[in-house]
């Protein structure tokens, strides 16, 4: 492995395996390595125990030398709060000191585990982690917003169960056993796993669809519409789509992991920045080399919901920190400017942006190596026009050696209270980098309805050369997906059409029923789109029907593999899969498929 040395110094931090650093300075490259190497030392100045930073009342820390009841007690308190709390205000962040912890974690909305160790064995589960949906009646199509990150799972049954929909990653955790992604036959909608070892079996139960990256496996059971694998060792077999429905691509083109929160052995904090990497297949930590940046934790300004606006986060900023939000509900008169490259944002406990004036939540300039994570943008009564926007407009500039990234970046308009946004997300940027996005007109909850909730587009593309791996859009007015960027690449795409629509003459593109889901424009020449599942459930008005489940144009340079349409209980119609192509998807047929286009 090569670093790139950019300065003539380095640092450790990590005593059992150090990292050698190599700090970013005024570089002209991107790329950058730390050779995690055993039995070094550590230096004098980080020997110093370090206080531990104010991240706020709702960042608990768990210690190995705690007593085991008293962290019980504390993950028991939040989860009875958290079991059932859709729509609350209340967000946490549980982070765990490297070591041994005998404990049995279920896992509420609103809450992420953290591990802080510098790879995931360094925090060990004894006990196991569980999310079922008892709360609702065994159905886990609701069980949104939360994650696990970074650590080791030992489940005192044999099998983590993780009955979870959107928005609820696992991200760099090593399960020493099975996993269960259903509540035991209830259905469970959407998942996402990247950078993970699972040493058995993982069944999917009912799990509608799946996306896994860069793990992995002992070995993969069961499935339903879409599971798609890519760059993922032991993926199952899939000779013979859709029979099973597995799609598996070998190797992961392009792709950086989430950046990380992790603590040395005098308790100094720092955030770990994971490098760009090509052509990979399985976990990125296995052995224990890993290339990247660590940034110490006071190059960070940590915001706390409570006290700050955009006008405090912009003059941090300004001075050149990077960004790390503390669980809360930040609700702004205007956006977060990232205009600096290589700005670091990185959200702990579901940390959300709420904009209260009409105005756009977060702007990211047209710069090399930007990082957002870890955010849900929550669309507010006033409508805004965007939620995030990165890039002003489209340009020819090329970030393909430090693209900007997103990270379990999901947004939401409506179901906490009324929001009206009219776009979410707008990519004018060139080679951005999207890895689990869940972009959500509420289907449910407060604020919901037809004139209500309004929108347009949920995601719109605009720069080239953008690869999303794990896309989720789902109930916009109109297009889901507006894709009007040459080579973009889709690794997995789930969506519904609005539930709501409540007629088939308010919803009509033309002389075409409905907006399709997924749009590339006319005069794009080269696209590619793999694992594609797209549902209708028109409750409101059955007879509705979508002409189509996808519009692109044709030609040598447009892909598409392995792409499904579905009726939920047959409640409504998807005429078309693609174009004009593929049998309509109703009552009688409820599944319609093309193989590839």
């Amino acid at each position: 492995m090569k670093a790139h040395l950019l300065m003539p110094y380095f640092s450790l931090s990590h005593s059992n395996f150090p990292a050698f650093n190599l700090p970013l300075g005024a570089k002209t490259s991107a790329l950058f390595a730390s050779l995690v190497l055993a039995g070094c030392q550590a230096t004098e100045a980080q020997n110093t125990p370090s206080q531990t930073p104010d991240f706020g009342e709702n960042v608990i820390i768990m210690d190995p030398s705690m007593p085991s009841s008293d962290i019980q007690n504390k993950l028991d308190a939040i989860f009875k709060q958290q079991e059932a709390n859709q729509f609350g205000p209340e967000r946490y962040a549980v982070l765990f000191k490297p070591g041994v912890y005998h404990n049995k974690v279920r896992l509420g909305f609103y809450t992420q585990l953290l591990g802080l160790g510098q790879f995931p064995d360094d925090v060990m589960l004894q006990g196991g982690i569980q999310v079922e949906a008892s709360w609702h009646g065994g159905d886990a199509t609701q069980n949104f917003w939360r994650s696990v990150e970074n650590l080791s799972v030992t489940p005192d049954n044999g099998t983590m169960q993780w009955a979870v929909s959107q928005a609820s990653p696992l991200r760099r955790i090593h399960v020493r056993g099975n996993m269960l992604l259903d509540d035991n036959g209830g259905w469970s909608s959407g998942g996402f796993m990247a950078d993970s070892l699972v040493d058995q079996e993982i069944n999917s139960g009912t799990q509608q669809q799946w996306f896994t990256r860069n793990s992995t496996l002992g070995s993969w059971t069961n499935q339903n519409w879409n599971m798609v694998f890519v760059g993922v060792k032991n993926a199952p077999e899939a000779n013979n789509w859709p029979t099973p429905p597995y799609t598996v691509v070998e190797r992961t083109p392009r792709v950086s992991e989430k950046p990380f929160l992790n603590i040395d052995s005098v308790g100094h904090y720092s955030v770990f920045i994971p490098a760009l990497r090509k052509d990979t297949q399985g976990v990125s930590w296995q052995d224990k080399r890993v290339a990247g940046e660590s940034l110490p934790l006071n190059k960070f300004y940590i915001a706390k919901a409570n006290k700050d606006t955009a006008k405090t986060i912009n003059a941090a900023l300004g001075k050149g920190k990077h960004l790390l939000l503390t669980p809360g509900i930040y609700k702004l008169d205007a956006p977060i400017q990232i205009k600096k490259p290589n700005t670091v944002v990185l959200g702990l406990g579901i940390a959300t942006l709420l904009p209260t004036a009409g105005n756009i939540a977060m702007t990211v300039a047209d710069v090399d190596g930007v990082k957002v994570s870890g955010v849900l943008f929550d669309a507010g009564e006033k409508n805004s026009d965007i939620l995030l926007q990165l890039g002003d407009k489209k340009t020819v500039v090329s970030h393909a050696q430090n693209p900007s990234t997103l990270h379990d970046v999901f947004f939401r308009v409506g179901g906490a209270s009324v929001g009206n946004a009219t776009h979410s997300v707008i990519v004018n940027s060139n080679h951005v980098i999207g890895d689990n996005l869940w972009v959500w007109r509420g289907d449910h909850g407060n604020g919901i309805g037809w004139q209500t909730n309004k929108t347009k587009h949920g995601i719109i593309v605009n720069g080239d050369d953008v690869t999303m791996y794990g896309l989720f859009v789902e109930h916009f007015h109109n297009y889901q997906t507006l894709w009007n960027g040459e080579n973009g690449e889709v690794y997995f795409y789930q969506s519904e059409a609005p539930y709501d629509v409540p007629n088939q003459q308010s919803w009509m593109n033309g002389s075409n029923n409905g907006y399709a889901s997924y749009k590339v424009a006319d005069d794009v020449k080269h696209h590619k789109a793999i694992g594609m599942g797209i549902y209708c459930f028109f409750d409101v008005n059955t007879s509705v029907k979508l002409h189509s489940a996808i519009e692109a144009p044709t030609g040598p340079g447009i892909h598409f593999d392995h792409i499904t349409s579905v009726s939920l209980g047959g409640t409504g119609e998807i005429t078309h899969v693609l174009n004009d192509q593929g049998e309509k998807a109703y009552d009688k047929n409820y599944v319609s498929r093309i193989v590839s286009h």
